[in-house]
C-alpha cells in the first residue's frame, strides 16, 4: 500500500475498522459491522460509501438468503484488509485503539519510521495542514507512540519526530518502505 492510497482510506473515520472486522469473519451486513464497531448509524454509511468508492469494497450482488452479506471485499480489498487488522491486532488496550483512528494518526506513523522533520512528513502527507499536523503530532507524542528530539545543533533549534514503541509497530505492520521513492 502506498501513502496516498493510506491517506484517502484513514480520511473516514470507520475505514480501516470496517476491513479489520470484514477480515476477521464479522458477517458482511450493516447490522453486525455497526454492532461490532460501535459506530454511529451516519458515520459508519458514510465510511462504507467511501469503501465502495475506493473500490475496497462491494455490494453482494444477486438476491438470496437473507442472512446473506450485503456486502463482501473486492481482491484488492481484501490485501488492505489484512493490513487494517494487523494494524489493529498490534494494539494490545482497546481503549488505545480511538487514537489510531483519528484521521491523520496512521499516516503520520506510516512514514515516521525513520527520523523526520516537521516539513518532511508535511512534504510526504501532501493534503494535511499545518494545524491538523501539529495536533496529531502533539496527540501522537503525548501517548508515546511518537518521539520528539530536539536538534540544537540547528539555528533555530528544530524537533525531530520518530515512531517509537506502539507507534512503531503499527508503522512496521504498514510496510511503507520508502514513502518518499513513491512519488508522495
Amino acid at each position: 500500500m502506498d501513502i496516498k492510497t493510506l491517506v484517502k482510506l484513514t480520511s473516514r473515520t470507520w475505514s480501516l475498522r470496517i476491513l479489520a472486522l470484514l477480515h476477521r469473519g464479522t458477517p458482511g451486513r450493516q447490522s453486525s459491522l455497526i454492532l461490532a464497531s460501535g459506530a454511529g448509524r451516519t458515520a459508519f454509511g458514510q465510511s462504507l460509501t467511501h469503501l465502495i468508492d475506493l473500490e475496497l469494497l462491494e455490494r453482494n450482488p444477486g438476491h438470496g438468503h437473507p442472512l446473506r452479506p450485503e456486502y463482501r471485499l473486492t481482491p484488492r480489498g481484501r490485501e488492505i484488509a489484512l493490513v487494517a487488522n494487523r494494524i489493529e491486532s498490534a494494539i494490545p488496550q482497546p481503549e488505545q485503539t480511538k487514537l489510531l483512528w483519528r484521521s491523520w494518526a496512521i499516516p503520520i506513523l506510516a512514514v515516521s519510521h525513520e527520523p523526520l522533520y516537521f516539513t518532511d512528513i508535511k512534504r510526504a502527507l501532501v493534503s494535511i495542514t499545518d494545524r491538523a499536523l501539529s495536533q496529531s503530532l502533539t496527540q501522537l507524542h503525548e501517548q508515546n507512540w511518537l518521539e520528539r528530539k530536539i536538534v540544537t545543533t540547528m539555528r533555530p533549534p528544530r524537533p525531530l519526530y520518530r515512531a517509537t514503541h506502539m507507534g512503531a509497530q503499527i508503522s512496521r505492520v504498514i510496510g511503507l518502505d520508502d514513502v518518499f521513492a513513491k512519488g508522495a
